[in-house]
Parts: structure tokens; sequence; C-alpha cells
């Protein structure tokens, strides 16, 4: 086959991701079509001439993508393999791929790939073993080789690829799973903890989420948001009509506002952090987002798009245009992902400079 761009969604979003991945290509003169098959959990983007996979991979990270949790080089699909000798054909179809260091043996996201998932596991060893005997796989992982990808659709069928390490997911499935506290007052909670993860290195985090820093969480009822900037020792101001949970209050890091977050000024702008998960049209959140940056409320924001379900990708490139035209003579940064903990949404963070 020639070489193809394979990316993992959660599954309903084949179509939302197959959109993005077209628009990207058509942006990268690497020309292609999308297979999608509904729920499955993929999209299998294959290009029409030879090196246009590899061209695109390196032009567009999976962290520059809204729908992909991951994505890799796809070179090879075999089918109906063989229970008992699996590795035989792996190997031979991967005997042209380029030196690799680690393994990954990964499957889709849904309901009939996690039955893959002790298959995979135990399948693993073998393969690397078999791997590094045949010197496709490096003795030693290296941090700047290649990723090797096995993509298990069924127990005989997979496609088999490559990446570079910097332009990947680190976590397994591109999904970072996280536990919900228990005393968060609601799992929303875990969007807000999977953003700063996701967007913020280790370092990032330390020097950008100190305590004492002030924060506005807008929409904040019941404080699932809250929560996660109050732990991190930064002081809220919590804005909903609706009421807050006790234990949040008794921390002495909240003051609470009975306010719509729509009309809502902080008295004194030395706000950092502003973050909103509010129920309202996307486009109407993202210009207010970016109101506050142009007129210096805070620094950086941490938001959700509840996305319209037929209309998805669209509503996130209307909404980014929104953005680009309220900050047009204001240098700033933006960043969206389809998180792992959002579900009709997904999560963007704004902060000013280039």
């Amino acid at each position: 086959m020639t070489a193809s761009l394979l990316a993992y969604c959660r599954p309903g979003f084949e179509g939302d991701l197959a959109k993005e991945l077209q628009d990207k290509a058509t942006s990268a003169e690497a020309y292609g079509f999308a297979r999608t098959q509904n729920g499955s959990g993929f999209v299998l983007f294959e290009c029409y001439q030879s090196g246009d996979a590899q061209k695109l991979a390196k032009q567009y990270s999976v962290q520059q993508l809204v729908f992909a949790r991951q994505m890799f080089v796809c070179d090879a699909r075999l089918v109906s393999l063989n229970a008992q000798d699996r590795i035989s054909p792996i190997l031979e179809a991967c005997s042209n791929f380029p030196q690799c260091s680690e393994l990954r043996v990964e499957y889709p996201d849904t309901t009939e790939g996690r039955e893959l998932s002790r298959f995979c596991r135990k399948f693993t060893v073998p393969l690397r073993q078999a791997l590094r005997k045949s010197g496709t796989l490096s003795k030693k992982e290296n941090s700047s080789e290649n990723v090797f990808f096995a993509f298990f659709t069924q127990s005989d069928e997979v496609f088999l690829g490559y990446a570079e390490p910097g332009q990947i997911s680190p976590w397994p499935q591109g999904i970072l799973r996280l536990k919900a506290p228990p005393e968060a007052p609601s799992r929303s909670s875990l969007k807000l903890d999977e953003a700063i993860q996701v967007f913020l290195s280790k370092n990032e985090q330390q020097s950008r989420l100190q305590g004492g820093m002030q924060a506005v969480d807008l929409g904040a009822c019941p404080g699932g948001w809250t929560y996660q900037l109050v732990r991190r020792g930064l002081f809220v101001q919590a804005v909903d009509n609706g009421a807050m949970a006790q234990s949040l209050m008794e921390t002495g890091q909240v003051r609470y506002f009975a306010e719509d977050g729509f009309k809502f000024e902080p008295k004194k702008k030395n706000i950092h952090w502003l973050v909103c998960d509010m129920v309202e049209q996307p486009q109407k959140v993202a210009r207010l987002m970016a109101s506050w940056l142009t007129k210096g409320w805070c620094q950086e924001a941490i938001f959700n798009l509840k996305l319209p379900m037929k209309r998805r990708y669209e509503s996130w490139q209307q909404a980014e245009r929104e953005i680009a035209e309220v900050l047009h003579a204001t240098p700033y940064r933006l960043r969206a992902k389809h998180l792992y903990h959002d579900r009709e949404e997904i999560t963007l963070h704004l902060c000013g400079g280039r």
C-alpha cells in the first residue's frame, strides 16, 4: 500500500478527524483521501504520492491536531494473520522501515478494540524480541529514534507503521487516563486536570500555576474546575448563579460571585488564569475568552467549546476565526484538543505572545 497516515480518535468523531486531515493535507500540498468507518475509533488517510504521508506527518504533529489522539505513518496492512505465526509476516512487511527504538502494540478505543487489550499486552514481548533480532528495533531504547506501531483492529488484522517521537502523544493510545479525586465536586474536574497536563509541560506547570496566583472560573458551579486551581494553590474568583461546593468555600481560597459569566468584570486586573466550562454557543464563548485577553484581564485561558453534533469541525473552525478576529492586533497562541475526558466538546488553551 502507498504510505498513509493512521490517526486514532474518539469513536464517533471519525468524520471530524477526516475533515481535519483533509484540510491539513491540502495546506501541505500532500493530497489524498480519508477512509472512515463510523464508530471505528480511527481514520486512515491515504496519500496519492509516495512520500506525502511522511511529509504530512513532519508538518503536523498530533499536538497540532484537534481530533487526533495519536498518529503514525502507516506502511503496511496485514489481514488474515495465522494465529500460529503472526510475527513472520510482520517482519517481512516492515523490512524496509526506518530504524525504530520503541514498540507500541495498540488497539482502537472501542468496545471491540478493548477486547484486544490482553492479546496486545501478551504479544508485545515476543514481537519486540523478534524486531530487535531482525534489526528493525534497536537493542536499547533511544529517544531520538522512531517509534514502531502495530495497531490491531482484530487479532488477525494489523496496521504497521512508525513515527518520530516528537510528533506523537507520549501516552498509550494517545490517552491520558486520570482518576477522579473523591473530594472533587464533579467529574468535570478531570477535564481541566487533563488540559493542564496536555497543554503545559511539567516545567511550565511549575512556573505558570504557582501558589498565590489569581484565577477566575466562569460558570464555576459546583466547582469541578475551581477545585483543580485550588489544589494547586491558586486563589479563585468563582462566578456562577448556582451554588458552589461548601468544601471549596471553606479553603479560604475562593471568592464567590453570583453573576452572569458573560457580564462579570474582575475588580483587579491581576488575573493570570481564566477558566470556563459554560454551556453556551461555542462562538460566543470563544469571543468572550479572546476579549479577556485583548483587554488585559487575564494572561492565559483554558476553556471548553460545546460543539453541535452535526457540525463539530465547522463549528470549531468558526470559533477559531472569531478568536483571530478579536485578537487581530494582539499576539497570541492557541491550541485546541478533543481530550479523552471531553464528550461533545473540545478544550482550548489561549495565551498571549507568539
